[in-house]
């Protein structure tokens, strides 16, 4: 079964409840900058982020600059943002 893409109220009212995240000029991603004390903690992050998106089956776009760690979330399969991409978000932000 498709991965339905969210729409514009949908996506709107999710971001509300994600402090932090912000919107891809397009609409179809989010995305998120974390900075850590340390490369240590950044990639612990990372793993633990990992871990999770693995279970889940969905898996951010990011990049890991010694104690940066960015975070882009799109369903490529709804071709934009989806209930999966909010879910994520939210483990993220959890484990951050």
């Amino acid at each position: 079964m498709p991965i339905a893409q969210l729409t514009a109220a949908e996506r709107d009212a999710a971001l509300a409840g994600l402090p932090g995240w912000k919107l891809r000029d397009d609409g179809l991603a989010i995305s998120r900058h974390y900075k850590f004390a340390d490369f240590t903690e950044a990639f612990a992050f990372m793993t633990r982020v990992a871990l999770h998106a693995e279970k889940a089956d969905h898996h951010p776009e990011w990049s890991n600059v010694y104690n940066r760690v960015e975070i882009t979330l799109t369903t490529h399969d709804a071709n934009g943002l989806s209930t999966r991409d909010i879910a994520l978000a939210t483990v993220i932000d959890t484990l951050a």
